[in-house]
């Protein structure tokens, strides 16, 4: 059951996990953060670009945060300059986390409507499933970003929840 408790250690988790990852992409030069690897969004940074891209767009609907200035297709290039870019991540992740300490019971058991550019249609769905997604979509993409972070030689820590959050 999704419940404000779990949204608060995913939120922690998720501002976690990417200091370590942005901290392991900057000893990278930005050559090799844009080089293309072969990964969905191309390269380690426009990966980082489409995630917060989702992450500001999903909170455009859950909490009315400004949307991002460009659409799906474009979201790899949100941001060409990488220390903007982290420093942009760095108060998402604030933002986000600071959302998450304000949440309670009842707006989770409620329903989120909003029109999907992605499937050109209206959606409605549980909002428990909605932030559930948030999530899920940065945990799926950090994955991708932690591979090519390996496959360049940058060593990331730890990824599992239980040794990365106090217990």
């Amino acid at each position: 059951m999704v419940t404000p408790s779990w949204v608060r250690m995913m939120a922690e988790y998720n501002a976690v996990m990417n200091r370590s990852l942005y901290e392991s992409a900057a000893r990278l030069d930005d050559a090799e953060r844009k080089r293309a690897r072969g990964a969905f969004w191309g390269s380690i940074h426009a990966t980082f670009c489409h995630l917060l891209w989702a992450d500001r767009m999903w909170m455009s609907r859950i909490a009315g945060w400004d949307k991002p200035p460009v659409g799906l297709k474009d979201s790899g290039t949100l941001e060409a300059d990488f220390a903007v870019l982290a420093q942009r991540r760095s108060d998402a992740d604030a933002a986000l986390t600071a959302w998450a300490a304000g949440l309670d019971a009842a707006w989770l058991d409620g329903d989120l409507a909003w029109y999907s550019g992605a499937i050109q249609s209206n959606v409605t769905r549980p909002r428990a499933l909605v932030v559930t997604h948030l999530f899920n979509h940065q945990t799926h993409h950090r994955g991708q970003v932690h591979a090519l972070l390996t496959q360049s030689g940058q060593r990331t820590g730890d990824t599992d929840l239980f040794i990365v959050l106090p217990g």
